[in-house]
């Protein structure tokens, strides 16, 4: 067996996201703040949550207008996310600054992210006082995807976004490259040579894919 260390108690989880969160109030700048503490809690009413310090600059806001959109991050705004999350929206318009889009939301009023792959809209139920953060549990009202992840039978592909983690204070992309789905561990021999056909013919249409854009 391998060796293990005891180590002290920690807020230590990882990977987790590092998603940029979009709130506002009528009549302001709206702002994003980035977030890694959040995740979802419930499948039925679908339900998440973020933890924000009480200092930081959208807490009130998020605090007042009970709303907020979580905007998944990718490779490609990995500078984006991080500067959002050490600059203020006390001191900057941080849409303007990094050239983020805000896109009119279905059903809360503060913006979406037109530059992320997916935002996901949501309203506040619930706010628990932790310590250090609060927590904004919230009901998932609403979501908008970038149509380029959309197949022809209206799935999402989230594995196309070149997604990103965070691991204990660092940035990772999230590899596209499929281990398995949910309950692979027990499919029957008939239904897994099915799987692994369609996992082969995907890895070729990607292939071609990456192929034509070069």
């Amino acid at each position: 067996m391998m060796k293990r260390r005891v180590l002290s108690s920690g807020a230590v989880m990882a990977p987790v996201p590092a998603v940029m969160v979009s709130c506002g109030r009528e009549g302001e700048t709206p702002n994003i703040i980035t977030i890694a503490w959040t995740g979802i809690v419930n499948s039925n009413p679908p339900m998440t949550y973020i933890s924000v310090r009480k200092e930081r600059f959208s807490h009130d806001i998020i605090a007042d207008t009970k709303e907020f959109v979580i905007n998944l991050t990718t490779e490609e705004l990995a500078f984006a996310t991080d500067w959002c999350g050490v600059k203020s929206g006390r001191d900057f318009d941080k849409f303007r600054e990094q050239k983020l889009t805000p896109v009119t939301s279905e059903k809360v009023s503060c913006p979406s992210i037109g530059e992320s792959p997916l935002s996901i809209e949501c309203r506040v139920t619930e706010v628990k006082e932790l310590g250090s953060h609060d927590m904004f549990l919230a009901e998932i009202v609403s979501m908008t995807a970038r149509e380029e992840l959309m197949d022809e039978n209206g799935e999402l592909h989230l594995e196309k976004a070149g997604l990103m983690a965070y691991s204990h204070g660092h940035y990772f992309p999230v590899s596209s490259r499929e281990i398995g789905r949910f309950g692979y561990s027990v499919m029957k021999p008939k239904t897994r040579k099915k799987y692994e056909a369609a996992k082969r013919a995907r890895r070729r249409r990607g292939s071609r894919i990456r192929a034509g854009k070069r």
